[in-house]
């Protein structure tokens, strides 16, 4: 019972962690298209 109770505790911790990541989505996420596209348009320059 101590084993289900536990991973029930860090079952819980780990939406906490899921929670506070998704509010940051909006921005994370276009950062991370800008900084991959501006990668791949350095390669393709560097290989041209």
């Amino acid at each position: 019972m101590t084993m289900s109770a536990h991973h029930d505790a860090h079952h819980d911790a780990s939406n906490d962690v899921v929670e506070e990541i998704v509010p940051m989505m909006p921005i994370v996420l276009p950062l991370a298209g800008a900084v991959l596209m501006f990668l791949l348009a350095f390669i393709a320059v560097t290989m041209a």
